[in-house]
């Protein structure tokens, strides 16, 4: 659905947000392009602080597994990673459909261990505004049409006040390999 009532501008900002606040860093320090852990200081943990930040603002669910062990999961042990814990050709290709050229430096037999520093600030803006577009057409609720946004982040039913019935991050990215796997026979 078209987001038309939360703004790409207040998305990156939100994002920004939670990183400073995860990271106990000026915003201004924040751009699309940063990289969490290399350019930003981030550790693992600090990757669920931002998601739970993330989802307390907009009333979403983020993605809680990688891609990489979503492909494990559904296409088999050794499938994205290999015995020696080194990304696979085929792993590399599937990411680099989802994401495209945004995630520089990801090649065959890299350590599992360095791809988070490969993860910026724009990819998780783009795997929140994929969740924002999963919006219903009608509230799931009361199944009226009106949505209301009064704070610029969280959407919901002018009619029952229940929030709006995001799908999740771990959803899409499943569906998203089942179609992308269903056109390209990856595996």
């Amino acid at each position: 659905m078209k987001l038309e009532f939360i703004d790409d501008n207040r998305v990156l900002t939100e994002v920004k947000k939670a990183i400073a606040e995860t990271l106990s860093i000026d915003t201004e320090k924040i751009t699309p392009e940063s990289s969490l852990v290399r350019d930003l200081g981030a550790e693992s943990l600090d990757f669920l602080d931002i998601n739970y930040r993330l989802e307390q603002v907009f009333g979403v669910k983020m993605a809680r597994h990688f891609i990489l062990e979503h492909m494990e999961e559904m296409f088999g042990e050794g499938a994205a990673i290999d015995e020696n814990g080194q990304i696979t050709e085929k792993a590399v290709r599937l990411m680099r459909l989802r994401l495209g050229e945004e995630i520089e430096g990801l090649a065959p037999g890299m350590d599992m261990d360095q791809v988070p520093p490969l993860i910026t600030v724009s990819t998780i803006v783009r795997g929140l505004r994929e969740i924002l577009t999963t919006l219903p057409e009608m509230c799931t609720s009361c199944g009226t049409v009106p949505w209301k946004c009064d704070d610029g982040t969280r959407l919901v039913c002018s009619n029952c006040g229940e929030g709006a019935a995001y799908s999740t991050g771990d959803d899409l990215i499943k569906a998203w390999l089942t179609k992308t796997q269903d056109e390209h026979k990856i595996f």
